[in-house]
């Protein structure tokens, strides 16, 4: 038990040291300077009592609960589908090289270091080509001529993925795989060209500007005229109202935003580095290639 709330704790913690988090808290604490000064004029020097209908500001939260749910689904919705597109290069990486390891004999050394190089290597290209920026140091064992080339290529993952069909194609030539083995690979190459295209349709599709910029004014104009409701049952308490109002309307639009995009370095974002460790310490396992790293693994 003590355990379980030890772990929310560090959650909790975690979850409020994130650069979005802290952009928030900044603009709850606008939002109870903003309170603040209105409860002290409208208490102090305005005598009139201004009140917004309640039945007005039942509506405007309804239809912006509506939206809140609507903006959140949609978030979740590409990073889960970003989750399943890398869960899916996980499984077919794997397939890969079980297949390749079942059709090389066991002394061939030299396929079998290439295949687990360059599959690896498909995952941490696909991660950099989604982050805009490749870690060439991580694409270890490819071709020197290769890499020298890759600056200047456009789409990295591309260019991997061609190479590694290129050497199944030379086996086949070679005698070294037959038709039925090739029929067995060519669907596992295959999905990792199209796991690279769901990727880069979530990246390449951001929801729309003016979506986001309308939900983030409706409730901005919302939490400005909650005050006005509570004032004359709340007083000065209205101030941590607004600001709990504020936190949690602006919260969930915020979290929204970070997850949308699921590829980038934030810490809500998927665990891409991880991810693509995975797949470097199973292709090297299964294909029998040594490697000099403790093999600890998250996936």
């Amino acid at each position: 038990m003590f355990s379980n709330i030890a772990e929310v704790f560090r959650a909790f913690i975690r979850f409020h040291t994130t650069d979005a988090i802290k952009i928030l808290l900044k603009r709850v604490v606008l939002f109870g300077l903003y309170t603040g000064v209105l409860v002290f004029v409208l208490q102090n020097y305005f005598p009139v009592s201004l009140k917004i209908d309640t039945i007005l500001l039942s509506l405007l939260g309804t239809l912006l609960s509506l939206l809140l749910v609507f903006r959140t689904n949609t978030a979740y919705d590409r990073f889960w589908e970003g989750r399943k597109a890398w869960g899916s290069l996980i499984n077919n990486s794997r397939s890969f090289a079980m297949i390749v390891h079942g059709i090389l004999e066991r002394d061939d050394a030299e396929n079998r270091t290439f295949f687990a190089k360059y599959i690896a290597a498909y995952a941490h290209a696909l991660k950099g080509h989604l982050r805009d920026k490749v870690h060439y140091e991580e694409l270890e064992g490819l071709d020197p001529a290769l890499l020298e080339r890759l600056p200047s290529v456009m789409h990295i993952p591309n260019i991997i993925g061609a190479e590694l069909f290129a050497r199944v194609e030379m086996l086949r030539k070679q005698k070294l795989i037959a038709d039925p083995h090739l029929r067995s690979v060519k669907p596992h190459h295959d999905a990792l060209i199209d796991i690279a295209g769901v990727c880069e349709r979530i990246k390449r599709t951001p929801i729309p500007f003016s979506y986001g910029f309308y939900i983030k004014l409706f409730i901005t104009v919302y939490v400005c005229l909650l005050p006005f409701l509570l004032l004359d049952k709340y007083g000065y308490y209205t101030i941590p109202a607004i600001m709990f109002a504020a936190y949690a309307l602006m919260g969930i639009e915020m979290i929204a935003r970070e997850i949308e995009e699921p590829f980038g370095l934030d810490a809500n974002d998927l665990p891409l580095d991880s991810m693509a460790r995975t797949i470097y310490l199973n292709v090297h396992e299964i294909l029998g290639v040594h490697i000099n790293e403790d093999p600890v693994q998250e996936f």
